[in-house]
């Protein structure tokens, strides 16, 4: 047991205990009687019926002007003239399309990279000392503050674009990492070291399994970010994409494409986050329901 525990003391070293998991989620709610039991779709569509509903009102009896904000039936117009007529030399769906793959790139990306660099800083001190300051550094800058950086040193190609979103992932990724391996139960990690298993085998059938949790949490977290910086990335000499389309809209006025534009966004987005709540339910139960 002591030449494992100097071979890998890196683990011990870093790794905290797991919390206990309890199988009842905590709650604050009131109790509910049975028959008066209201589940949370029908809240959240209640809440959904009652913003339209208002938004509608303030529209009919012109509490403000149309300029500022467009009935609902005028976007919802608009929506079908822009899917089928286009809007700045491209329809809608190629303008969604656009913006989806910029942020699906930068995803892959930052998976391919937060993930691994997560790992390091959980397992490795000297690994932590190198990175951590420079995520830490850069994390709290908004994306628009080194944008021209960006621009400068790599052009205002596609690169330019895809790297902006790519930076906005990265950080929270690799933090959730690192908090899911420093998580990882010690007492799996000493089993799988008495029966043999290398560093490698450590990694990926004891640390990943039980980082995947907050991994899936990091990702969540990630996109979110990386949607509300695809506007700023799209300011980059852009001439298709979501965020290309509403500042075009935004510069003529034209209210109702903007709209249209941030609800497009904000159902797309909504789209990720509801399949990644799903894996984690499908394939991280132990976690609880997201």
């Amino acid at each position: 047991m002591s030449e494992l525990s100097v071979t890998f003391s890196p683990l011990e070293y870093e790794l905290q205990p797991e919390p206990p998991d309890y199988a009842t989620p905590l709650t604050l709610a009131p109790k509910i009687k049975a028959g008066h039991a209201i589940s949370e779709r029908s809240i959240t569509s209640l809440t959904v019926a009652a913003l339209l509903s208002l938004w509608w009102l303030a529209s009919a009896l012109a509490l403000v002007p149309p300029l500022f904000l467009p009935s609902p039936v005028a976007v919802l117009q608009k929506f079908k003239a822009v899917a089928i007529d286009g809007f700045v030399d491209a329809t809608l769906w190629q303008h969604a399309f656009t913006s989806i793959a910029r942020v699906f790139a930068a995803l892959l990306l930052a998976i391919a990279s937060a993930i691994p660099v997560g790992i390091l800083i959980g397992l490795s001190p000297r690994a932590r000392a190198v990175f951590d300051p420079l995520i830490e550094f850069y994390r709290p800058i908004p994306p628009l503050a080194y944008l021209p950086l960006i621009v400068i040193w790599f052009g205002i190609g596609e690169l330019s674009k895809v790297l902006l979103i790519y930076l906005a992932i990265f950080a929270p990724l690799a933090i959730a990492t690192l908090h899911g391996v420093r998580r990882v139960d010690q007492n799996r990690l000493r089993a799988a070291q008495t029966l043999g298993a290398s560093r490698w085998q450590l990694i990926r059938f004891v640390i990943l399994p039980s980082a995947a949790p907050d991994v899936l949490t990091g990702i969540r977290i990630g996109l979110g970010v990386g949607w509300s910086t695809l506007v700023a990335a799209e300011l980059i000499a852009a001439t298709r994409g979501l965020g290309f389309m509403i500042q075009s809209a935004a510069q003529f006025l034209v209210t109702d494409v903007v709209i249209m534009g941030i609800l497009v966004i904000a159902l797309i987005a909504s789209g990720f986050e509801y399949g990644l709540r799903w894996l984690q339910r499908k394939y991280v139960p132990w976690e609880g329901r997201a």
